[in-house]
């Protein structure tokens, strides 16, 4: 499989395995409603936010939507597209070294992108699906890091969609008037993708039969290409009419001609009722002529197209925006709602859990309670966004906005969408520099590191600061000791397995992995327990 080389690329290919886990802490004054509802927006830089979510979210996301910087050059306003920000430079100069301040900026495009993307795997659903906004400047390369790491047989589809309806300089021989979305699957076998909605097709059947249903009848005999009993000779074959005659395919300038099937299929309609005769009229005399009777589809549809010029374009997008803030141009490229809605309806679960990395003014989660509202679907999404005041002056407020209401600029009441959400930082790492477990970090946030570490999945919700035993995977049962979670008083505070502590631990038929700070039990004793101990924090995995 061809693949793309980069200046910076070795510093960066298994960065994301060095990046630290985080914990995330609560703003509740920039939180909307109900914090429990399942939505979440995290302020922070996206690699560091990916990786904190991991323990909590890895494999569960169905769909992913981003729109990263399409490092155009552009340096303007407060968003970089340039991958040029300060924050992108400190982190270019300390992962990959000195060469990282002279990089060219595809480079530090790549750089910045391949760790998040294999961050955003592991988030991914087996079934679930990626979809990436870029334009011309980078996606080839887009397209061969995505290869890389989704694989090339989990290429779905680059979508173009037409994002201006207007030329916006005349005085240039042309204007880009399209972008791209880059579609791949996490595991194309497993994935399901829905149609669009198409009621249109009802039309095509302009007959209503006496059960009101809608229905259109079809000539049997083949018309047009491969249509001569030469080209298809076995579709070639008498049937017999109404009045006991045979009939055969024939052309109206005599021709022999075909059947559109066979008979198997020919049967299933005799069967079903839906093959009909007409008799007309071919060459003065009267023919039978054989039908065959579909009916209008319940839910019309058909497959999407791979060029989207029927959706809005940015400028309906920065409409959006004007009406929700009364102000001009927040962003230079926004994506309209119903680009989102096209693909979580594609995405086809109502129930999805859906994540935008590079937030921006909230697009995303603007369309899933629009959405939701509209078929009563349970979708929940997880935003994250870099910069602070956009975070919380624009993602949160755009979204706190269209859930509960706002005012026009026109001083019209718009409903709102209904939908909560949960507001959240970036806070410490759970180790220290020199590996110690953080003062800070609570019993419940080392079980899900210790769990999803040991297992690769998040620990359900029920299970987290119940109980020592944090439950059982593919067979084996987990324990953490920490943090008093045994309320022991005695020396180590019951973080260290004894035999008391083992006897009053739940019970676990099968092998057991025992996560303390330290073990007084002998070698013999645990391997006849089938017990296995690693110690903290020297034995947790902080990548």
């Amino acid at each position: 499989m061809p693949t793309l080389n980069w200046i910076g690329k070795e510093a960066v290919v298994n960065h994301h395995r060095q990046v630290p886990f985080r914990l995330l802490r609560d703003v509740p004054s920039l939180s909307c409603g109900d914090p429990g509802s399942g939505n979440l927006i995290v302020q922070g830089d996206n690699l560091l936010a990916l990786k904190a979510l991991l323990p909590y979210y890895a494999g569960q996301v169905k769909c992913i939507y981003i729109d990263p910087p399409y490092n155009t050059g552009n340096e303007r306003w407060i968003y970089n597209d340039n991958t040029n920000s300060p924050v992108i430079r400190e982190w270019l100069g300390q992962v990959v070294g000195k060469e990282g301040e002279t990089l060219d900026r595809h480079d530090r495009w790549l750089c910045m992108m391949y760790p998040r993307l294999q961050l955003l795997k592991q988030l991914l659903h087996r079934d679930g699906a990626i979809f990436v906004s870029i334009d011309d400047n980078e996606i080839q390369s887009l397209r061969y890091v995505m290869d890389e790491v989704f694989g090339p047989q989990n290429f779905i589809c680059n979508f173009i969609w037409r994002k201006v309806d207007s030329p916006n300089d005349n005085k240039v021989p042309l204007t880009p008037d399209h972008e791209n979305i880059l579609a791949y699957a996490r595991n194309r076998v497993s994935l399901k993708l829905s149609q669009m909605d198409a009621p249109d097709i009802v039309d095509a059947y302009g007959r209503t039969d006496e059960s009101g249903r809608r229905y259109r009848d079809r000539l049997l005999k083949k018309n047009g290409r491969n249509s001569l009993r030469r080209d298809r000779p076995t579709m070639y074959f008498a049937l017999t009419a109404p009045d006991g005659s045979q009939v055969y395919p024939t052309h109206d300038n005599g021709e022999e001609a075909c059947w559109s099937m066979g008979n198997d299929g020919i049967n299933r309609h005799k069967d079903a009722g839906t093959l009909i005769w007409k008799e007309r009229e071919r060459g003065g005399k009267p023919v039978w002529e054989p039908y065959t009777r579909e009916f209008a589809p319940e839910n019309p549809r058909r497959p999407y197209p791979s060029i989207w010029a029927d959706l809005p374009t940015m400028r309906q997008a920065k409409a959006t925006l004007r009406d929700i803030f009364d102000t001009a141009d927040l962003f230079d490229t926004p994506k309209p709602i119903e680009l989102i809605e096209r693909i979580l309806r594609m995405a086809s679960d109502p129930d999805a859990l859906v994540l935008d990395s590079f937030a921006g003014s909230g697009t995303l989660a603007h369309a899933i309670l629009d959405l939701n509202k509209k078929d009563g679907g349970q979708r929940r999404f997880i935003l994250v966004e870099m910069d602070d005041k956009i975070a919380r002056g624009i993602t949160a407020e755009r979204v706190r906005r269209v859930a509960q209401g706002y005012k026009n600029p026109k001083g019209e009441s718009v409903e709102g969408l209904n939908g909560d959400f949960r507001y959240c930082e970036l806070g410490d790492a759970l180790f220290e520099e020199t590996g110690k477990i953080r003062p800070s970090v609570t019993y419940a946030d080392l079980a899900r590191h210790v769990y999803f570490c040991e297992t690769g999945e998040p620990i359900p919700k029920e299970r987290v600061g119940k109980s020592a035993f944090l439950g059982e995977c593919r067979g084996v049962g987990i324990y953490l000791l920490y943090n008093g979670i045994l309320g022991d008083k005695s020396a180590g505070g019951g973080n260290v397995l004894t035999r008391q502590v083992l006897a009053g631990l739940p019970p676990f038929a099968g092998q057991r992995v025992i996560y303390c700070a330290g073990c007084l039990i002998g070698k013999e004793r645990l391997e006849a327990e089938n017990i296995v101990v690693r110690q903290t924090p020297y034995e947790i995995k902080v990548a």
